[in-house]
C-alpha cells in the first residue's frame, strides 16, 4: 500500500447474520485492489466506526429489521457519524464519497427527513424492474444502465411519500423509482435518492451477483416465500433473469463500479489540483 492508496471504510450494517451481500461488494471492490484498499466496520453489534480522516470512500451496507429502530447506542452514533460526513464535506476540499444501501438508505432517508419510511403490506423479495427518473437518466452513477433496469429487492419497508421542499432544501434529487403497479393503489417506492454530490443511496441491492440470490434459494422458506408472492411462473421467470447478462449481471458491473470510479477519480484529482 502506498501514500496514493484511496481507502475505503465498509460499515457493515448485517447485524452478524450470514450473508452474500458483503462477499458481493468484497468481490466488486477488489477489481480496483490496485488503487484501494478497504476494512470493515462492525456497526451494529460492536458500533465501531472509521475515524473520518483515515478513509476516502464509506460503503454503508443492506441488512435486516426495522430502519426505525435501534438500541439508541448504534443508531444515534450512526446518525452522528453521517452528520460529521457533512461536515467535514462542507469544511475540506478533498471530498469523502458515500454509498448507502436499503437498510442504510432507509435510515439515511429518515436521517435527512426527506421521506416517511413505513412497513410493506408484504415482503418484496426478488429479480425487480428499477425504472429511473428525469434526474436519474443523468445521474452518473446509473450510465450504462437501459432504462427500466434490473435489480434485487429484498425489503419489508419502504421509502414513501417524499418531502419535495426538503428535497429541495438539501439539493437532493429522487433518481430512481420501483415499477409502477395498476393493480394496487400503492405509491411507489423511492429506490434511489441522490443526497449530495458526494452521497448516493439505493433502495434495492446493487452489490447483488446471481449467486447470491442463488444461495438465498437454497432456504426452502425463501423458495417458498417468493412461490406464495409471486406464482410459479412469475419464479421461473425470475429464474432466468438471473442468467440473463443484461439484467442482474449488468447492475452488479455497473452501479457500485460507477460510484466507486467517479469517488476514485473526483478524490484523486482534488488532490493534484491541491498538490500543485
Amino acid at each position: 500500500m502506498n501514500e496514493h492508496t484511496i481507502k475505503i471504510a465498509i460499515l457493515d450494517m448485517y447485524n452478524g447474520e450470514p450473508n452474500q451481500g458483503m462477499r458481493c461488494i468484497i468481490d466488486i471492490i477488489n477489481r480496483f485492489n490496485q488503487i484501494v484498499s478497504f476494512k470493515i466496520f462492525d456497526v451494529r453489534r460492536k458500533s465501531e466506526f472509521p475515524k473520518i480522516k483515515d478513509f476516502d470512500i464509506y460503503i454503508s451496507t443492506g441488512g435486516p429489521g426495522n430502519p426505525l429502530e435501534g438500541d439508541g447506542i448504534w443508531d444515534k452514533s450512526y446518525y452522528e457519524f453521517i452528520d460529521q460526513l457533512t461536515i467535514w464535506n462542507e469544511e475540506n476540499e478533498v471530498k469523502k464519497h458515500v454509498l448507502f444501501i436499503c437498510h442504510s438508505f432507509q435510515m439515511a432517508c429518515k436521517h435527512f427527513g426527506l421521506a416517511e419510511i413505513t412497513k410493506r403490506n408484504d415482503t418484496s423479495f426478488g429479480v425487480m424492474t428499477v425504472h429511473k427518473t428525469k434526474e436519474g437518466y443523468n445521474d452518473p452513477i446509473f450510465e450504462g444502465l437501459a432504462d427500466p433496469f434490473y435489480a434485487v429487492d429484498s425489503r419489508d419497508y419502504q421509502v414513501v411519500k417524499p418531502k419535495l421542499s426538503v428535497f429541495s432544501d438539501h439539493g437532493a434529487k429522487i433518481i430512481s423509482l420501483e415499477k409502477i403497479r395498476d393493480h394496487v393503489q400503492f405509491e411507489r417506492a423511492i429506490m434511489a435518492v441522490r443526497f449530495t454530490p458526494y452521497f448516493v443511496g439505493t433502495q434495492f441491492h446493487p452489490e447483488a451477483d446471481p449467486l447470491s440470490f442463488i444461495a438465498n434459494l437454497k432456504k426452502a422458506e425463501a423458495r417458498e416465500k417468493i412461490i406464495i408472492l409471486k406464482g410459479r411462473k412469475k419464479f421461473r421467470n425470475m429464474l432466468e433473469d438471473l442468467l440473463d447478462e443484461d439484467k442482474i449481471y449488468k447492475t452488479n458491473e455497473t452501479i457500485i463500479p460507477n460510484f466507486l470510479r467517479i469517488a476514485i477519480n473526483d478524490i484523486l484529482k482534488t488532490k493534484k489540483i491541491l498538490s500543485n
